[in-house]
């Protein structure tokens, strides 16, 4: 597989309820960093990488995600397009409705899939690679994997309770998901319209061994809360974001 040959898939429809000081007016995808919409930071980390097909599932507020769509000059031989999943549906419903759209993901074709509000420094190309050797022995799905920092520092203790010092947010020891995924055709049979993905589709998968997992170590956040929107912006802010790579253009 490569890049250019996969469809990315972007979950665009939900309400972003923790960032109220933006999406009462806007969807939470065009909420800004360095006055550009996080769903164009997104699309642009896909762009560095080789791919040039983008399916934006829309739903809440998602005529203005039309919009933006619309008046983007995007780079030659690159297709954006919106497709309406519904006000209210969950995410595995939208996945299913961009797999069974006529301008949706085309029929039998592998494809990639992601949030609107996730950025990262992560190889697209590697995990494509890493998807094809999985699906090569039955996985359906390739989901990518991080440990983010915690929201506050901890302390470190002896058995006895006393207090040996602190570190400053440290990564979690679990593995999260960080919505990066690379899907085959074949993921539609686990979804329904009123589908969670993350619930019912791929815990199914994962107890069927047909879920794998590409970790990523480097840089990821999602822009959850506002706390997180000023964190990202003060990252583009500083002149070297991280997950700028060679080719996305500032």
């Amino acid at each position: 597989m490569e890049p250019g040959e996969l469809t990315v898939v972007i979950l665009c429809g939900g309400r972003g309820t923790r960032l109220q000081e933006h999406t009462q007016s806007i969807p939470k995808p065009l909420v800004e960093i360095g006055g550009r919409p996080i769903v164009w930071h997104v699309i642009e980390l896909y762009l560095a990488h080789g791919f040039r097909r983008f399916v934006l599932c829309t739903g809440y507020k998602g005529e203005l995600i039309e919009r933006f769509v619309g008046a983007t000059a995007w780079p030659a031989g690159v297709e954006v397009a919106c497709l309406d999943t519904g006000l209210e549906t969950p995410t595995g419903g939208r996945l299913q409705r961009a797999l069974l759209a006529s301008d949706g993901v085309p029929a039998g074709a592998s494809f990639c899939a992601t949030y609107a509000d996730g950025v990262a420094d992560i190889d697209l190309r590697a995990l494509v690679a890493a998807h094809a050797a999985h699906a090569a022995d039955g996985a359906v799905a390739t989901m990518t994997v991080v440990r983010p920092e915690l929201q506050f520092g901890v302390a470190e203790l002896d058995a006895d309770g006393r207090v040996r010092g602190f570190r400053e947010k440290p990564r979690t020891e679990h593995w999260v998901n960080g919505g990066f995924f690379c899907c085959e055709p074949s993921l539609a049979e686990c979804l329904r319209d009123d589908s969670v993905l993350e619930r019912e589709p791929l815990q199914a998968l994962a107890a069927d061994g047909r879920l794998r997992a590409f970790r990523h170590e480097g840089f990821w956040d999602c822009m959850d809360t506002y706390k997180d929107a000023i964190l990202l912006n003060d990252l583009w802010a500083s002149g070297n974001p991280p997950w700028v790579r060679a080719g996305v253009r500032a």
